[in-house]
């Protein structure tokens, strides 16, 4: 398989992830949970979860736009690819080292989900880690 080809599907895995994010505030009930907290609190972590999804399907459509450069290694493009591979690598950093899902993961088939998405994530940053750093 090529790059642009491992890029064209990294790109709509983004969109892969978000769909499994909208499940996330039902899964976690976050309406029960985010109840206690001020209504400024609340908001927050709501706008914080907007603007996480505006990331994630932005890095995607540049992706889709932009897989041939990013595979030829354009300089401006390869900047991109690296900076998706850092952002897939802290989101696993923070997956590993700072959260603590266990008491979610309650059934199979949030298990399956949990840990699909944790390989989405490490493809995700080894194939644009490959494209940002890969000789041309």
């Amino acid at each position: 398989m090529n790059l642009v080809t491992l890029l064209i599907l990294a790109g709509l895995g983004h969109f892969g992830i978000l769909i499994a994010s909208f499940m996330v505030p039902k899964a976690l009930q976050w309406d029960k949970h985010l109840a206690a907290l001020p209504p400024f609190l609340r908001s927050l972590f709501w706008v914080y979860g907007a603007f996480i999804v505006l990331m994630i399907a932005g890095l995607g459509t540049l992706t889709l736009l932009h897989a041939q450069a990013m595979a030829a290694g354009e300089p401006v493009a390869r900047s991109l690819a690296a900076f998706i591979a850092v952002f897939w690598s802290v989101r696993l950093f923070v997956q590993f080292f700072i959260f603590d899902a266990s008491e979610f993961l309650t059934s199979t088939a949030r298990r399956v989900g949990y840990h699909t998405l944790t390989a989405a994530f490490i493809a995700q940053a080894a194939v644009y880690a490959f494209a940002a750093l890969a000789p041309r």
